[in-house]
């Protein structure tokens, strides 16, 4: 018996870690996560990203907000839109449940970003929209 509910231990652990990447941002390198204070059931989530040329961040949404600090900016271009720079020193800021990112970096400098996400605990930290 002991062994049985390992083995299902085990294999619900390996499904839920499998479910969390798929949903996650491979360029994404969490930092630090902890409950917020004063809010049962959100979570502050402080990670660093750093997108090559040619990688996209595919549009999407979060269940809270992000807050970002371009700490290395990049030329970005969105599907039929003119290319742009997103400019070193930059804050961005999403709210929850708004559509944002979908373009990809161009040009030869990787963007590098800083993250803060305040969100609901145990759900997926990205909610991909096609």
């Amino acid at each position: 018996r002991m062994i049985s509910a390992l083995v299902l231990f085990g294999s619900g652990l390996a499904t839920g870690l499998v479910a969390q990447t798929l949903s996650d941002s491979p360029q994404r390198k969490e930092q630090k996560r902890a409950d917020l204070t004063g809010a049962p059931g959100m979570e502050v989530i402080a990670s660093t990203g750093e997108y090559k040329p040619g990688d996209s961040i595919e549009l999407h949404i979060h269940h809270g907000i992000e807050a970002a600090y371009v700490v290395q900016g990049a030329t970005v271009q969105a599907p039929g839109k003119d290319a742009t720079m997103l400019p070193t020193g930059a804050s961005l800021l999403n709210l929850r449940d708004v559509k944002h990112g979908g373009f990809k970096v161009v040009g030869d400098t990787p963007l590098k970003l800083f993250t803060v996400h305040i969100v609901d605990k145990g759900k997926p930290l990205y909610d991909y929209s096609k």
